[in-house]
């Protein structure tokens, strides 16, 4: 029954999700092939392939180090990545040059995941976080194709929502067919447990976002003067934001920069498409503003007029950009959508500040502030908080190291995580595709 409505749903939608995803420039390129007609150009060879589901930018980031080490620990294995978005696809292309093919996620119609398996064949399916797609993950279990949640998290809003016993009905028909469920945390292995889960397949693995590799340190005298700063440029470094929160980020900068005038800005907005608007709302405040794409080698605040904010408006660069801030700001958390990366900052041994809306980051969030490597801040003491961030250089540094420590110490989530996947991949034993030969799903499939 649930499939059934399901799928009588998402036809009767079909003409919204289209308009939804054309309105939306970074999810346009993929969508002939999320809709099925076309289908990946992935190479076919006898090896078995694992199938890993990451949905953009921060998921591929994310789980990089998971697939490096699958492959160096399965050679004989293949790796395709899916992603949503074209951002998602250069961070594929970019980090997993030479071990992952991409293609983009197929759309959760019967007949395009039907042919998108049939397509890949997979021996494995890994997804992470909170990507649950009905007819996917029950077409895979009928292929008899594994399904494991890595680095699996339920926020506060999604779990309440599930609550509801008709939500929560649907919810378990399709968490009691994954064979695996890797949780960030205790919090997050019960909740799904209260959601359905049998307790036999949930683990509590921790965060690999912690195992990211610790950066390199860049050359600081080019990255820093192809940001056009000056010796004495002091730099905030704010990362991933919304509409909404550059600008309360801008009032802030502008206390800070009446006592401290070598103050400098980088907003770097989630969504580079919404450059213009920033650059806008930053001109309107009367403040100088250049784009990162714009800025040549040593040009910037070398004119008679310093330019005071900067807008990275290029993909791939704002976690080694870290690197130059004094201190950093993480968005999505000024306002309501839960937050983003706190531990890109945090690797480089810089302050963290972030605003009261960390759903999507709890831990890591409650982590720093226990640690005092990270400040909770709002829109009334944002300012006041850079400002003595800016006077007190040992605090600053102390705090720094503070987020640092939290890194180092909460590291092992990879390890766990690979040792899990290792157990399903030896209890799939040596099949090189997947069983799955039947016809599409019905539209109207019952359970």
């Amino acid at each position: 029954m649930w499939y059934f409505l399901y799928n009588g749903l998402l036809l009767i939608a079909s003409p919204v999700i289209l308009a939804l995803l054309l309105s939306k420039q970074r999810c346009r390129r993929g969508l002939p092939q999320r809709f099925g007609f076309s289908l990946p150009a992935i190479r076919q060879d006898d090896r078995p392939l694992i199938w890993v589901h990451a949905v953009s930018l921060g998921e591929v980031v994310a789980v990089a180090p998971l697939v490096r080490e699958l492959h160096r620990r399965h050679p004989d294995h293949r790796f395709v990545v899916s992603t949503v978005t074209e951002t998602g696809r250069e961070a594929v292309e970019q980090q997993l040059a030479g071990l992952a093919e991409h293609c983009y996620a197929p759309l959760d119609f019967p007949w395009v995941i039907s042919r998108m398996v049939q397509r890949l064949r997979p021996a494995l399916y890994l997804f992470v976080e909170t990507e649950l797609w009905p007819n996917l993950l029950r077409h895979l279990h009928r292929c008899g194709v594994p399904t494991v949640l890595v680095n699996g998290r339920l926020s506060t809003n999604s779990f309440a929502r599930q609550r509801w016993r008709i939500v929560r009905s649907f919810y378990r028909t399709m968490i009691e067919k994954l064979s695996l469920c890797l949780m960030q945390s205790e919090r997050d292995r019960e909740r799904i447990i209260a959601l359905g889960a049998d307790a036999g397949v949930v683990r509590r693995t921790g965060n690999i976002k912690f195992d990211r590799p610790v950066p390199v340190a860049r050359d600081s005298r080019s990255t820093r003067a192809g940001l056009g700063l000056q010796k004495d440029d002091r730099l905030i470094v704010a990362g991933s934001t919304h509409q909404g929160e550059e600008d309360m980020l801008v009032d802030a900068y502008r206390t800070l920069l009446e006592r401290h005038p070598s103050a400098r800005l980088l907003l770097a907005p989630r969504h580079i498409e919404r450059a213009d608007d920033v650059e806008a709302m930053v001109r309107a405040k009367g403040l100088t503003v250049q784009r990162r794409s714009a800025i040549s080698s040593g040009y910037g605040s070398t004119g008679k007029t310093p330019v005071h904010i900067i807008i990275l408006d290029s993909r791939g660069e704002l976690a080694d950009l870290y690197q130059e801030a004094v201190v950093a700001f993480v968005g999505g958390t000024l306002i309501p959508v839960g937050g983003h990366n706190l531990l890109e900052p945090a690797l480089w041994g810089k302050p963290v500040l972030f605003g009261p809306y960390t759903d999507h980051c709890a831990e890591i969030a409650q982590l720093l502030l226990q640690a005092g490597g990270g400040c909770r801040v709002t829109r009334e003491v944002l300012a006041q908080q850079l400002v003595r961030l800016f006077e007190q250089p040992e605090e600053c540094a102390r705090i720094g190291q503070a987020a640092r420590s939290v890194v180092e110490q909460n590291q092992g989530a990879l390890q766990a995580t690979v040792d899990a996947i290792d157990g399903i991949l030896v209890s799939a034993g040596s099949r090189t595709t997947s069983p799955c030969s039947h016809d599409p799903l019905p539209l109207m499939a019952g359970r």
